[in-house]
């Protein structure tokens, strides 16, 4: 297997896409990222590609519900369903993830449940799960704060003498930010286990990603001391194998390493934009030619391995969790809104309660002779 040595970067063709699956659905073959899925048979890659059915399912269904008026906002991720879940099937149960907002594939792998994801979205909760239950930090809005808190993590799993990982989660946007490149720094400086991975979905909001950078993002993390590697992100199977190298590299002592998935992102940036203000129609087809569900069913139908029936299967599969995505949403009420103080601190200070007792009052302001009456 590839041996992984820090300040290197593992792909030799620099600016090229590492590829497993054409977009035709031709198998492909490549000599680093082969041996990472050697297990990988065409019975492994029907998962895989229910995973990434399911997803866009979820997707769907949850931009159904805040068009419906049931969901304050949602961040749509079509188009990215292999490098979520590519890139999570890679993790051990004993890893620990720090996304963005946009990685609801990966909360789906790792085991959260449908309303627990919703929880946020539907503005009836402040976090969504239990980060220690499913190994996975809840959703970091600010954009990339989210690689600090895993290299701190990483660095953490060094001192207790572990050997799992982290991994981040960003976008290409976040590349620019200050956080991202500190937390660069020092995961190369204590060669702590963790992945930086990069879904280069286009578009930071509404800007195109050759406006702030004239290269690929894979080529900045050399210069940090840490290897990259640039893949398919449209190629579950080549996202898997890159992931697998990556995390196989932070557990053994050769420090981290950096993702860049290229991928699109078909749907808006928020249910709140409109992404035909700043792209066009063309552009758009010319990536759904890319999709990485199609490609996989292609390979899957030519292995003789997706027949109609198995198709079936998987259709049933989404249409289950799209309900339970539902059902859950319609069930969550809205808290008593001064749950707004629970949780702070374990023992809150003078100052938290006096702003407690404030917006008590002032809530109170508002009912009525007749609520009164009522209570």
């Amino acid at each position: 297997m590839l041996t992984i040595r820090p300040g290197t970067d593992t792909s030799t063709r620099r600016g090229q896409l590492a590829r497993l699956i054409a977009p035709d659905g031709e198998r492909l073959h490549d000599s680093d990222l082969d041996p990472w899925v050697a297990d990988v048979f065409p019975e492994q890659l029907l998962s895989l590609y229910e995973d990434m059915v399911v997803a866009r399912r979820i997707d769907t269904e949850a931009t159904a519900l805040q068009r419906q008026g049931q969901l304050v906002l949602w961040p749509p991720l079509i188009g990215q369903e292999a490098a979520q879940i590519g890139s999570a099937r890679a993790l051990r149960i004993d890893d620990f993830v720090f996304s963005s907002y946009r990685e609801n594939a990966v909360a789906y792998v790792r085991g959260v449940t449908m309303t627990d994801l919703l929880r946020v979205w539907r503005g009836s909760q402040f976090s969504g799960w239990n980060p220690f239950d499913v190994g996975m930090a809840t959703p970091t809005v600010i954009i990339g704060a989210q690689t600090l808190h895993a290299v701190g993590y990483a660095m953490g799993i060094t001192k207790d003498g572990a050997d799992a990982a982290s991994i981040a989660y960003f976008g290409d946007g976040a590349t620019s930010e200050g956080d991202t490149n500190e937390a660069m720094v020092f995961a190369a400086a204590y060669r702590a286990p963790v992945v930086f991975f990069c879904q280069n979905n286009q578009y930071a909001i509404s800007e195109p990603v050759g406006l702030q950078s004239q290269k690929p993002l894979a080529d900045r993390a050399p210069g940090f001391g840490i290897p990259s590697i640039r893949v398919d992100g449209n190629d579950v199977l080549a996202v898997l194998a890159a992931t697998r190298m990556a995390l196989e590299g932070a557990r053994t002592g050769n420090g981290p390493m950096f993702i860049e998935a290229v991928t699109y992102r078909m749907g808006p940036h928020t249910t709140s934009d409109d992404p035909t203000r700043y792209r066009e129609p063309a552009e758009l087809e010319t990536w759904k030619e890319l999709d990485a569900i199609e490609r996989t069913r292609l390979l899957l139908v030519s292995d003789g391995v997706l027949t109609a029936e198995r198709e079936a299967l998987v259709a049933d599969r989404a249409k289950a969790v799209a309900k339970e995505l539902r059902d859950g949403c319609l069930s969550l009420r809205a808290r008593d809104p001064l749950t707004i103080f629970d949780d702070v601190y374990a023992e809150p200070p003078a100052s938290l309660t006096r702003q407690r007792d404030d917006y008590a009052a002032y809530l109170a302001s508002f009912v009525t002779g007749d609520e009164e009456a009522t209570r």
